[in-house]
């Protein structure tokens, strides 16, 4: 199968269940206690996740070289990338939002040794103990699925839906983002981009 397919097909999965571990996380963890749509887009998908896994495959794949002779140093390698892969993807993420769009969806500020209010060392982990939980335990369901969609290719048409219905939605939200953004700049501040949707979602609660 051709690894473009595999990489549309894990970008699909990692969006979606990103998007349902990020609303949990948030309702569970965060002050408001309110089901707030997590990330910049309307619909139910986190891109940093999809690309989050595609990015934890192929460095599984890496790890089939066995560059490193020794397995559990092979291994530990392994980890250690995927941890700084995936918190690098963070950063960029966070930077790009932060410097071009003046919004921030996530603020790590209080964490200790944070960059930014960007990345953490306490994140860092958490994403070194999803790249292991990963590694061993779910790589092996990805590759079964990479097979099944190999021998069932019409399932290719769902992927290209999801694909149409992101992109018109990520027009729309980065439309929604420049306006945001505009008032942000105008008013020389940073807009805390959960807060603000929390903020309107009790607005329209409060308005029935």
């Amino acid at each position: 199968m051709r690894l473009s397919l595999a990489l549309a097909f894990l970008f699909f999965i990692g969006s979606c269940f990103g998007w349902v571990l990020e609303l949990l996380y948030r309702n569970l963890t965060h002050r408001h206690k309110k089901w707030i749509n997590p990330g910049f887009m309307v619909g139910p998908y986190v891109p940093l996740y999809g690309t989050g896994l595609c990015i934890l495959y192929l460095v599984s794949r890496l790890s089939e070289s066995r560059q490193i002779a020794n397995p559990v140093w092979n291994h530990i390698a392994m980890l250690v990338l995927m941890a700084a892969a995936m918190t690098a993807i963070e950063y960029i993420a966070g930077i790009l939002l932060l410097k071009v769009m003046n919004a921030r969806l996530w603020d790590y500020s209080r964490r200790w040794g944070n960059v930014n209010g960007l990345i953490c060392p306490l994140f860092s982990a958490i994403w070194a103990v999803m790249g292991a939980a990963y590694y061993f335990f779910v790589d092996p369901y990805i590759l079964r699925a990479l097979d099944w969609l190999s021998r069932n290719l019409a399932f290719s048409f769902v992927i290209g839906a999801f694909f149409g219905v992101f992109a018109i939605d990520f027009v729309y939200s980065t439309h929604l983002m420049v306006r945001i953004r505009t008032f942000a700049r105008e008013k020389n501040v940073v807009v805390r981009y959960e807060e603000l949707k929390a903020y309107f979602k009790a607005g329209r609660e409060n308005g029935r």
